[in-house]
């Protein structure tokens, strides 16, 4: 086992590479990609645009896979090197939450779970690592990936994490998977990932196996001690943009801001937003009525059913029990006019707590019925501009369009100047923080006793450009 012949170039392999938004902190570390994978068309033709010296593999990895390392190695021979780094994000979408130990012994008992086909798209990776060879392996994924079983490919269910330990061992790999909360190395978001390394570097193998950590030492912390520092909330790293409201077309939009915009907001809505105190929910407002304002109505909640699923109540109750006035609760109404309260958990229309980094984007973050997603002091959920500062894209250069597509029913190529808003939160929903992914990328490098230096500990800059990467060429 031997390091590359020559390492300038850290050459890299990205698979389930989605719109390259991690991967922007690997590139921003000086790790240089030369292929990319990606299923979805729409993420891949992102990738494009910001990836332009890459080759992109817009297919099924299981298709595409030998064509893949034929590039690849064609490439590193070219070049005389070897492959430094290959990023796994396979889907996470069918990743159990249901404890491993249960679901071994339930198949043990001849109970055999429903899997989810997509979470064996880890094997294709696996196989491609093992041809290609790379001294260091990223896989990041969703925690719950540590409780997920998969079919192997001798049709026996298998916790995934062993799969890949069994599989890169025998090739000369150590490593480990590590529970990662980004708040910690200063992301002003509280997003959890399981973050698997392993590597076949000699050096790094020395240094893990007396005890050092594979990923970077934790800068942040929410109640700091010795020289860490506390938690970016979401109300620092959002000090500087104006503010917004959601009760008007006028009032929504700030123009001299690319992305910087919200939903304007049903008045009912709005109503319930604008009376959500700091870190609570809609569900648990109070009477708002003058004369009354009694404080002491009982809040929402949610239990778990006989089947142990956990549901919210259905008779939160709507009229103030003092004064008898309608509570600014999310309310239906139905056919023959009365109210119930609305089917929603107690995050639903939750103001975030502005002291603490933001929870995590999803895919809805623009929705105010979604987990937490209500601005911490203005009537409004949080604008893309504002999303994409809290998942650190403002910090590297990225580009939104325009995309070059195909029509789902002509077959016909078209451009789409103007990315749409929903791809835009799909994309970070589904996304790593790249300033993650940097210090990562610096960490490994210090491992393998490259010449590029980790960088200091650098708290979130609140910087008075405003994404200025969001602007279209």
């Amino acid at each position: 086992m031997t390091k590359p012949t020559k390492t300038e170039h850290l050459n890299s392999v990205s698979l389930f590479s989605g719109a390259g938004i991690g991967d922007l902190g690997f590139r921003a570390a000086g790790i240089n990609f030369i292929a990319m994978c990606e299923l979805e068309e729409d993420r891949s033709e992102l990738s494009k645009i910001n990836y332009k010296e890459v080759e992109h593999f817009n297919a099924n990895i299981e298709q595409v896979a030998d064509k893949l390392c034929n590039y690849v190695s064609n490439h590193l021979s070219t070049l005389n090197e070897e492959l430094f780094l290959v990023t796994c994000t396979a889907p996470c979408q069918g990743m159990s939450k249901n404890g491993q130990g249960t679901l071994l012994n339930n198949i043990r008992k001849g109970a055999r779970p429903k899997l989810d086909p997509r979470n064996r798209l880890i094997l294709p990776a696996l196989n491609i690592i093992e041809k290609l060879k790379p001294l260091w392996v990223v896989f990041e994924n969703v925690i719950e990936m540590r409780n997920t079983v998969i079919e192997d490919e001798n049709k026996k269910i298998r916790p995934i994490l062993e799969i890949i330990k069994d599989s890169l061992s025998p090739i000369g790999y150590v490593g480990t998977a590590y529970d990662v909360e980004f708040a910690d190395y200063g992301i002003p978001q509280r997003r959890q990932r399981l973050i698997t390394v392993y590597t076949r570097d000699n050096e790094a193998i020395r240094r893990f196996s007396a005890g050092a950590s594979l990923i970077p030492p934790q800068t942040h912390a929410k109640n700091p001690k010795g020289k860490l520092s506390r938690w970016v909330s979401v109300d620092k790293a959002l000090a500087d943009f104006p503010p917004l409201d959601g009760k008007s077309e006028h009032t929504a939009v700030y123009s001299g801001i690319p992305f910087h915009y919200v939903p304007v907001l049903d008045p009912k809505k709005y109503e319930w937003i604008q009376y959500t105190p700091l870190g609570k929910s809609a569900f648990d407002n109070q009477c708002v009525n003058p004369k009354c304002g009694f404080d002491g109505n009982p809040t929402h909640g949610a239990s778990h059913d006989m089947d142990g699923i956990n549901r919210a109540h259905k008779h939160t109750p709507l009229i103030c029990q003092k004064c008898g006035s309608l509570l600014p609760r999310p309310f239906t109404e139905m056919d023959d006019g009365n109210k119930r309260i609305m089917s929603g958990y107690i995050s639903a229309y939750k103001r975030m707590d502005g002291s603490l980094p933001a929870p995590t984007l999803t895919r809805n973050l623009s929705y105010p019925c979604s987990d937490q997603k209500v601005h911490s002091t203005q009537n409004r959920v949080l604008s893309l501009a504002e999303a994409m500062r809290l998942h650190t894209i403002d910090m590297y250069k990225y580009q939104w369009g325009p995309l070059n597509v195909t029509k789902a029913k002509g077959k016909k190529r078209m451009k789409i100047e103007h990315v749409s808003d929903t791809l835009i939160r799909l994309v970070i929903g589904e996304s790593i923080p790249p300033r993650f992914l940097e210090l990562l990328g610096q960490h490994i490098q210090e491992f393998s006793r490259l010449e590029i230096p980790i960088s200091k500990n650098t708290p979130y800059i609140s910087a008075p450009k405003m994404v200025q990467n969001a602007l279209f060429d």
